[in-house]
């Protein structure tokens, strides 16, 4: 039997490599995807276009203004000397947000009174206006607090001390990238398996199968390990070029993750060998790939929080291996998981592993009937 299994094992890598379409779909997409994602995909504002309206002319203004322009998240985009022209600029999105300074603001810092600022924003976009705002925000208390110590006033009178666990600096990226690591296993493995058997009745060859001395079980067998071992390979690449190239730290337990990979890429061979059963065409396998694929993604964790989601769809979460595994590679890359504390992940992506592959051997063995 395992030789069976190996012979039908290399034939599956024979028949990806030498189709010039399935190379570049296992090399191509992956490589593009981490790219855009490390890259492109990313929650930081570095730099922010703003406006000033400054109608004070003292000492105060001018050193809130050079904090602004010292920090390398804003960008000053305009100088404006009246309020006419505030609407434009905000309208026609050449700033994200308008800095105004009153009249009489270095008096009212000198006379201890309450100096207002305001901070006119661009609100289209809640996720970009947000995060401007905690930006300015540090701005502003780091001028508060160096005016208050510059000017013996003690201690202000409230301090907000932030500390940021596992991400410290708050980069998205250390966020992104190893998210990155299930999204393109997901996607490599279901394209492999998914199309296999597929392609097998597609090009006629799946009752050359049926009519050699394998078995049903190895026949299944030797189409699962060809998706098994490529996204284990893509997984581990991934996983590589987000610690050395992005530099995304990795303080967990390695053998914590090749288990969370085992059960994950178990559970994506069991998918995607449904999908195949019951595709007839490489067509109807892609199709079937791709309405998996998308719900799957979103339902993760992946983008948004699975917290922010109603509750009936919060519920159907739990039938989804990408968002167990998301925690494993996230929590062990970030903050130290081991393999006890992952233990509550583990259990759902194996039963979920188990039920896949078991579905996945019924429809092969009915349709081969």
């Amino acid at each position: 039997m395992p030789a069976r299994i190996w012979a039908l094992v290399i034939k599956e890598f024979l028949a990806l490599l030498r189709d010039k379409k399935s190379r570049f779909v296992l090399i191509g997409p992956p490589i593009i995807q981490l790219l855009v994602f490390g890259y492109a995909a990313t929650f930081d504002l570095s730099h922010i276009p703003y406006a000033v309206y400054n109608q004070d002319a003292g000492s105060a203004s001018r050193e809130l203004l050079g904090d602004f322009q010292g920090s390398p998240a804003f960008q000053q985009v305009a100088t404006i000397e009246n309020e006419g022209q505030i609407a434009p600029l905000i309208d026609n999105e050449k700033a994200l947000l308008v800095l105004q300074i009153g009249p009489h603001f270095t008096r009212d810092l000198l006379l201890h009174r309450p100096a207002p600022v305001q901070v006119l924003i661009n609100g289209r976009n809640s996720n970009t206006a947000t995060l401007a705002l905690n930006y300015v925000n540090t701005v502003l208390l780091s001028f508060d607090t160096h005016w208050a110590a510059d000017h013996h006033w003690g201690r202000p009178p409230a301090q907000l001390v932030i500390r940021s666990w596992f991400n410290p600096n708050l980069l998205s990226r250390w966020f992104i990238v190893p998210g990155i690591v299930a999204l393109l296993m997901l996607v490599v493995t279901l394209l492999v398996t998914g199309l296999s058997v597929a392609r097998e009745r597609e090009q006629g060859t799946f009752d050359q199968l049926l009519v050699t001395p394998m078995g049903p079980v190895e026949i299944l067998v030797g189409k699962a390990l060809p998706g098994f071992i490529i996204g284990g390979m893509e997984g581990l690449l991934i996983a590589l070029v987000g610690v050395f190239w992005f530099q995304v730290p990795f303080v967990g337990s390695i053998l914590a993750l090749l288990v969370g990979m085992a059960l994950f890429l178990l559970a994506a061979v069991g998918i995607g060998l449904m999908i195949s059963s019951l595709a007839v065409t490489q067509q109807q396998g892609l199709l079937g790939v791709f309405l998996f694929l998308v719900p799957a993604i979103i339902l993760s964790g992946f983008a948004t929080p699975i917290a922010n989601m109603p509750e009936l769809v919060q519920d159907l979460t739990y039938i989804n291996p990408m968002r167990y595994f998301l925690v494993i590679v996230r929590g062990v890359f970030l903050e130290g998981d081991n393999m006890p504390m992952l233990w509550s992940q583990y259990w759902p992506l194996a039963l979920i592993a188990i039920f896949s592959m078991s579905a996945a051997a019924w429809l092969f063995r009915h349709r081969m009937q």
